[in-house]
């Protein structure tokens, strides 16, 4: 189902590719975060961090096509020859704004649904997505997202999904000015104001909160400890057997309890 093999640039470019995709799962990527520059390619029991994320979210039975979105700039080289190098789908663009990059992408591929995914969540369950996706087909919304109200969450932070149409990345894309819209690609689309209709999702079966996303070195560690604990045994490993993990396990699950959720976002704020 994920066979394309390619690295892609659209600098000024209006190439256009013609794949016959409903679902594209755009996963956005780079390596020069600001807190732990490098993040993705950091080495879990011997595989870069981003490759286990991405051999899970290929196991979602309702995503037509998997594409990592990186940028041009030369600090991710090293990135798109890793992801190409495992049989990955690669697009570079825009570096800053990442809004652009997503509809640049949608551009390239076609696809009139897409999956939003960041490459600091490297344990991503399959099925959790399967779910969002399959309620959002059943729903009348434009974007539903099981992240989008932090006062009602289901799922541990490093378990995000967004969903929306390419209607609404379009017009996002044309209307979306200040930077942290630009920068967090979905903000604009949350917005009352706007003509989208943006839903909040709560799962089926709720589990507890934890930090389960990679922003630090004390997140790293967590999530290191989780997947080399865990996927020797069972490389599919789900949700619930990390929340079994952690539950026998509360020193470790309160590793980075600390750390402030959405940091990214919140310093993004402060440039508008």
């Amino acid at each position: 189902m994920f066979s394309l093999f390619l690295d892609v640039r659209i600098e000024g470019s209006s190439f256009a590719l013609n794949l016959n995709i409903n679902t594209i799962a755009i996963l956005q990527a780079r390596t020069s975060s600001s807190r732990l520059p490098g993040k993705v390619l950091l080495p879990i029991i011997g595989k870069p961090m981003i490759l286990h994320q991405l051999d899970r979210v290929i196991r979602c039975s309702s995503i037509d096509k998997l594409v990592v979105a990186t940028s041009v700039d030369s600090s991710d080289d090293k990135l798109a020859n890793t992801i190409q190098s495992a049989g990955f789908c690669v697009f570079r663009g825009d570096l800053n704004d990442v809004l652009k990059r997503f509809a640049d992408c949608i551009s390239l591929y076609g696809g009139s649904t897409i999956v939003r995914l960041t490459g600091d969540c490297p344990l991503h369950d399959p099925a959790i997505i399967d779910e969002i996706l399959e309620a959002y087909y059943l729903s009348p919304c434009n974007y539903l997202s099981n992240s989008s109200d932090p006062s009602n969450l289901s799922v541990p932070d490093g378990f995000d999904v967004e969903v929306f149409d390419s209607e609404s990345l379009n017009l996002a894309s044309i209307n979306a000015h200040l930077p942290s819209e630009r920068e967090h690609v979905t903000p604009w689309m949350r917005r009352s104001d706007t003509p989208c209709q943006a839903q909040h999702y709560i799962h089926k079966n709720p589990v507890p909160f934890y930090r389960l996303t990679v922003d630090d070195h004390l997140d790293f560690e967590l999530v290191s400890k989780i997947i080399s604990e865990l996927y020797p045994t069972n490389p599919n490993f789900d949700l619930k057997s990390i929340i079994d993990f952690l539950s026998k396990n509360p020193t470790l699950a309160n590793t980075n309890i600390n750390t402030l959720r959405n940091e990214g976002y919140v310093r993004s704020l402060s440039n508008d």
